[in-house]
């Protein structure tokens, strides 16, 4: 792909033909928005699989925090196999230490159970107590795809300057900007070496509501013009 990528939410089938129908490029499959997105059922995975042609890039999480023991691991490393069964294309998932850093050995873990599938590292390293010395340790592990990021935990028009210095230190290929993404961001960070988008509830007029296929269409149009 040469142009910008579009990755919309999918909660279910029906948003994932939606997306595609909209012209999406790329699937984020998860379950319950309200703790931030969790891992789907893989029957969920399975399911679109069935409908859609895009890839599934799919949530690994078991709630709304960022830390993992070795229970969680374990349980975790188990939904990674099974989604790779179902049909994943690759995953989604990211960790922090109880001090705010990124816990290399928890997200080596997981990117070891999902090898040779790439992976996005979310939001997570939006909430590291050092998010430059996070990005580090992030940017250079194997088989990583994309960097969820809105450069703050406050959404993307607060972390505007964090993507633009993560841009010009030479990470604008890893950064798929999500997070309170609005129309009027697309220029600046397309303008940054930024070509990859995330939409969630920007792509349907609620999260009870399913993905407006119209909505994402836009969203490609804006990207694509």
């Amino acid at each position: 792909m040469t142009g910008p990528l579009l990755e919309v939410i999918a909660l279910d089938v029906r948003d994932a033909v939606a997306a595609e129908e909209g012209g999406a490029d790329r699937l984020e499959v998860v379950a319950d928005m309200s703790a931030g997105g969790l891992t789907p059922p893989a029957e969920t995975v399975a399911a679109i699989a069935e409908k859609c042609t895009l890839p599934q890039m799919v949530m690994v999480r078991l709630d709304a925090g960022f830390t993992a023991g070795d229970e969680e691991l374990a349980r975790l490393r188990a939904q990674v196999r099974e989604m790779a069964e179902a049909g994943a294309a690759g995953f989604v998932f990211g960790f922090l230490t109880a001090e705010g850093a990124v816990d290399l050995a928890a997200t080596e873990a997981l990117i070891h159970a999902a090898a040779p599938l790439p992976w996005t590292f979310h939001r997570a390293v939006d909430h590291a107590a050092d998010v430059q010395a996070g990005w580090r340790a992030v940017r250079l592990l194997p088989n990583l795809a994309t960097i969820l990021t809105s450069g703050s935990p406050r959404g993307v028009g607060e972390g505007l300057p964090v993507l633009r210095t993560r841009a010009e230190a030479g990470d604008a290929a890893l950064i798929m900007a999500g997070g309170g993404l609005s129309f009027d961001h697309v220029p600046v960070l397309l303008d940054y070496g930024i070509k990859a988008f995330h939409i969630g509830s920007a792509a349907r007029e609620s999260w009870l509501s399913a993905v407006d296929p119209r909505r994402v269409a836009r969203w490609r149009a804006l990207l694509d013009a």
